[in-house]
């Protein structure tokens, strides 16, 4: 599917990520530290079983321009000590309310930049959960890498530290746009940081981001080309949302001038072609996988599931329990996050108290249609009649939890987007890139924000 310019300035509207549902901006600060607690103790009872644990490391040497995430510049040694201790704090707050039968599958460290930190409090810290808890066959043990600041030894020591995926944030190796982002380049050669990690049998993800300034199709297909040559096992390619409203560095973007909708999609066509024709698969939105991946798998038996820590699978799908400030717990029936400033953070940690800013508990239609939009844009269909199976309930009580509205189902097969029959919904193939749009469409409480959101395009 070629994507039209009209097509492109159609869609390009600003909708949800749809990384949860309801989204972030639908927190509210009734949902307490008791509601916090009386969730955490409902979800042993609640699927999926599997454990989910994030750990938030917010620090960051320097500020990159394009960030979204909740960063902030690296304070004094003590301080970060400080926060440091009362995450373990946390850690040992929430554990005992978890049935201890459960298993763990995936224990995810983001930020900021996790590495800012010793590769020793990663050890602590994963000690405190693999000493509580069994876990699942090949559990997956990550973290988000900032090679500028990583030197050979800190790549080795990682390595001992239990990880079993390391997600390298590269975002581009054209030089003029990480300057331009304020993103500082690796201190090793890629080549050498591949070679350390697969001597110790790591998967290796690659993480780029396109629709930055400077960025061309030429400019960035030379980095998806490199990228292919170093042959990790995932390669994903970010799709850069300006959200200045959220970080007001961003501004400093539109100085230089960002790519159009049309250039920005045809770098992503030129890459994803690039990646195709190299062996990779496509998975969801921006993650291209090596055949034998097990997401792939998953796609391929409509199986693929997301969380806050992106892509997964049935078998690795768990609760999400949330640690540090801003992380956001995403239980079977409500979603929890933490407050975002660091000495409320450890002042309510060290009385003891769940340090919980605003959160949401969902009723049946907000968890219908997580599960409507969730199938959508993990597996590019909706069959309702699965959908009504796995939830026990009726085709027509699905549909009436959502806008169904068969008029703009119409318009996007008309637009050549879906192809969609009373019993099922297909995204044709080419595009993905609409996918939020058709799930902003069923989306009943979009029309109850005036949240800004980035544009689907």
């Amino acid at each position: 599917m070629k994507m039209k310019k009209e097509l492109l300035n159609k869609y390009s509207i600003p909708v949800p990520r749809y990384t949860s549902y309801p989204p972030a901006n639908f927190f509210n600060d009734s949902f307490t530290a008791e509601s916090y607690k009386k969730a955490v103790i409902a979800s042993n009872e609640q699927d999926p079983q599997h454990i989910s644990f994030y750990v938030h490391i917010p620090f960051c040497y320097h500020m990159c321009y394009y960030c979204g995430c909740n960063s902030q510049i690296m304070r004094e040694k003590e301080y970060v000590n400080g926060y440091i201790e009362a995450l373990k704090k946390e850690i040992r707050m929430v554990l005992p309310l978890l049935d201890h039968n459960r298993k763990i599958a995936q224990i995810h460290y983001g930020g900021g930049t996790p590495t800012s930190q010793p590769v020793s409090v990663f050890k602590e810290l994963n000690q405190l959960f693999l000493l509580e808890f069994d876990c699942i066959e090949n559990l997956e043990i990550a973290i988000e890498c900032h090679p500028g600041y990583m030197d050979e030894q800190y790549w080795h020591d990682l390595t001992e530290a239990g990880f079993n995926r390391i997600s390298i944030g590269i975002q581009d190796f054209n030089e003029q746009v990480l300057k331009v982002v304020n993103r500082k380049h690796a201190i090793l050669a890629i080549e050498d940081i591949i070679k350390t990690l697969r001597e110790k049998d790591m998967s290796v993800n690659m993480d780029f981001i396109y629709g930055l300034p400077l960025q061309t199709p030429d400019s960035f297909s030379e980095t998806i080309k490199k990228a292919v040559e170093l042959k990790p096992d995932r390669i994903v390619a970010f799709s850069y949302a300006h959200v200045p409203w959220v970080n007001q560095l961003q501004k400093k973007l539109e100085e230089k001038g960002l790519p159009t909708v049309e250039l920005k999609n045809e770098i992503y066509e030129r890459s994803k072609d690039i990646l195709l024709r190299s062996g990779y698969k496509s998975i969801g939105l921006d993650h291209f996988v090596m055949p034998e991946d097990e997401l792939y798998d998953a796609l391929l038996t409509k199986k693929l599931h997301r969380n806050f820590q992106g892509y997964c699978t049935r078998r690795t799908t768990g609760q999400v329990y949330a640690f540090g400030i801003t992380g956001i717990s995403q239980l079977a029936t409500a979603y929890s996050q933490n407050t975002k400033d660091i000495d409320t953070y450890i002042d309510m940690i060290n009385n003891c108290e769940y340090p919980i800013a605003k959160g949401y508990a969902l009723n049946e239609d907000q968890q219908i249609t997580r599960t409507v939009i969730s199938e959508l844009m993990c597996n590019n269909r909706i069959n309702w009649k699965e959908i009504a199976d796995d939830l026990h309930l009726t085709v027509e009580r699905i549909k009436s939890a959502l806008r169904y509205n068969t008029s703009d189902l119409g318009n996007f097969a008309k637009d050549g987007i879906i192809h969609y029959s009373e019993d099922e919904i297909n995204i044709l193939d080419g595009a993905t890139p609409f996918v939020r749009n058709v799930a902003a469409s069923f989306d009943k409480m979009l029309d109850k924000s005036n949240t800004n959101y980035s544009k689907a395009i």
